[in-house]
């Protein structure tokens, strides 16, 4: 599939679980397309972009190894990325990317994911922490933060005071996560 095909197919990915989960299999049965769609997703051009983007969400969950191939791409271009369609789920991706590094019987993703693709992340995250972004997004980044801060000690410092300022105004949701995550880091 080229990528003008692959733009087309995007045009009809939606907001239903179903078309995600539909281009999504459509990707996991020819894996050679995570590189083109990965292009669209950081593209940043149009709503087409954050299709990709979901579309590489509802992949990861199911196939996290396609993307291991990529990762340098993947996570030079986080911080390009503008639209907050495309944001949650790049966060949620990186979310799954962390938690599956820190489980100790994993070494295939510790084997691909290298020191400059975590602070690549650990930037991201900062960013989506405290920039305009929705809850998903600073929800899945505190996450990534509270595990990498295994890794790095001085993330720990720096996401507890980045999380105390936002609290108060934070919602619901905002808060649940926040709350957990400081429990963690205590």
């Amino acid at each position: 599939m080229k990528i003008e095909q692959l733009y087309k197919s995007l045009d009809y990915v939606n907001h239903s679980r179903e078309k995600r989960k539909e281009m999504a299999l459509l990707v996991s049965e020819n894996p050679q397309l995570v590189a083109p769609l990965l292009k669209v997703a950081f593209a940043q051009k149009d709503h087409i972009s954050s299709k990709a983007c979901w579309v590489l969400e509802f992949t990861a969950k199911e196939n996290l190894p396609y993307i291991f191939p990529h990762l340098t791409f993947f996570t030079e271009n986080l911080g390009k990325l503008r639209l907050h369609p495309s944001v949650r789920p790049m966060a949620k991706i990186c979310e799954y990317l962390i938690i599956r590094y820190f489980k100790k019987e994993d070494s295939e993703i510790q084997k691909a994911m290298t020191d400059d693709h975590l602070e690549n992340i650990v930037t991201a995250c900062f960013d989506w922490m405290i920039g305009d972004h929705k809850v998903a997004a600073k929800a899945y980044s505190m996450t990534c933060l509270q595990l990498l801060g295994q890794k790095y000690d001085w993330i720990h410092s720096e996401l507890r005071m980045v999380v105390e300022q936002q609290y108060a105004k934070g919602s619901a949701a905002f808060k649940a996560r926040a709350r957990m995550i400081l429990a963690k880091l205590k």
